[in-house]
């Protein structure tokens, strides 16, 4: 039976996420809820086929038109594939476009057992604001299962030959009813990993496994321009492919997310900068010129009399620059009154003699104020 939970909430995105936003979430649970790593377990096996579900029809601009429009009533039963009655394996080759195999194990449309691309991994690393505007290259530090060299990623004991394996006899691959017994599951040998051989000696160092963790260290390049949470992908610097039948699979890809650090001063606003600035009343009566900070040096900028708190003031091309057309934004300046709380005798007599004086007409806002005020008591 076909799910009736809302698909945006499914695969947790907004009503208004893009097809790229869309695509990047069901990857993540498809990722997470994959048999491969849930084995034996119907919750996760459940979500994947939801998640699988909500993906073709989000994903089709048609369907999910008219999902928007009517919800389930208005796909009539044509909500996609009945995925309660397919073979879990056709499900993954639907998405082949967007997994690039990145599951590992599994069998090609024709049957025969394929190379299992190793697994995608994901760090994080945080940048300033000035490395925005610069670009930086960051020394990156993560852990990863890697391919043993004693072994060469076979998990036998060196100088030992290989027999067929006994579950799988040399298939590298098991049949088993799936999601509750609705359907037919092909998995990844859980006896051979999908090598199709065994080795009655194990590899002492990796203990059969054919891999170990490794701590790795590799210089990313930042580039200038680039977004809070957005990410950089390294291909080829994730997990190994585990040994199948058909040979050793191509490394899985490493995913930088970037995180920008909050800065002091300046507010990001796109490609522009926003700085917040106090300044004195006289200041803003006479004007004046100030030294503002920027992200490269001090920059001069002339405040007019009669300055008004909240006005802005604009530096071209004093902002970030564009991640792809690489144009710099601006810096705008925020005037903020600031009143001092403490007055000296002498300027207290002076400001009492300038009130004395004041022409309310004088003052945009507050003379139009007090008419409002006037039009509303009638």
């Amino acid at each position: 039976m076909a799910t009736t939970r809302d698909y945006y909430e499914v695969l947790q995105v907004e009503r208004t996420a893009s097809g790229d936003e869309i695509k990047r979430s069901y990857r993540k649970l498809a990722m997470r809820y994959h048999p491969d790593r849930n084995p034996d377990d119907q919750e996760a096996e459940a979500k994947f086929r939801e998640a699988a579900e909500a993906y073709e029809v989000l994903s089709d601009e048609g369907k999910r038109r008219k999902y928007d429009q009517f919800g389930h009533a208005g796909l009539n039963g044509q909500a996609g594939h009945d995925f309660s009655h397919m073979n879990a394996q056709d499900i993954f080759s639907m998405f082949d476009d967007i997994f690039g195999g990145a599951f590992g194990g599994g069998r090609s449309r024709g049957g025969r057992s394929r190379q299992a691309r190793g697994y995608d991994l994901e760090t994080v690393t945080t940048i300033t604001l000035k490395d925005v505007l610069t670009g930086v290259e960051q020394d990156i530090e993560f852990t990863r299962q890697d391919t043993c060299t004693t072994c060469s990623g076979t998990g036998g004991k060196p100088g030992t030959e290989p027999t067929a394996c006994v579950t799988c006899g040399g298939a590298g691959q098991v049949q088993q009813q799936g999601f509750g017994g609705m359907f037919r599951m092909v998995q990844t040998c859980p006896a051979c990993a999908g090598a199709g051989k065994s080795y009655r000696e194990k590899c002492a160092d990796c203990g059969g496994d054919g891999r170990k963790p490794k701590q790795v260290k590799l210089g990313v390049k930042v580039p200038a321009g680039i977004h809070d949470g957005q990410a950089i992908r390294v291909p080829g610097e994730g997990e190994p492919g585990r040994h199948t039948a058909a040979g050793a699979g191509p490394r899985g890809d490493l995913h930088v997310v970037v995180r920008v650090q909050q800065h002091d001063l300046f507010t990001r606003e796109d490609d522009h900068l926003v700085l917040r600035m106090p300044i004195s009343f006289g200041q803003a009566a006479l004007g004046a010129t100030l030294s503002i900070p920027t992200l490269e040096g001090d920059h001069e900028l002339t405040i007019k009399p009669g300055t008004q708190h909240g006005d802005l003031f604009r530096i071209k091309s004093a902002g970030l620059p564009n991640l792809r057309s690489g144009r710099r934004g601006d810096l705008i300046v925020a005037v903020l009154l600031e009143v001092p709380k403490k007055l000296n005798a002498k300027q207290k007599e002076l400001l009492r003699a300038y009130t004395e004086t004041e022409e309310h007409q004088d003052m945009p806002t507050h003379k139009g104020f007090w008419e409002k005020i006037k039009d509303y008591i009638g």
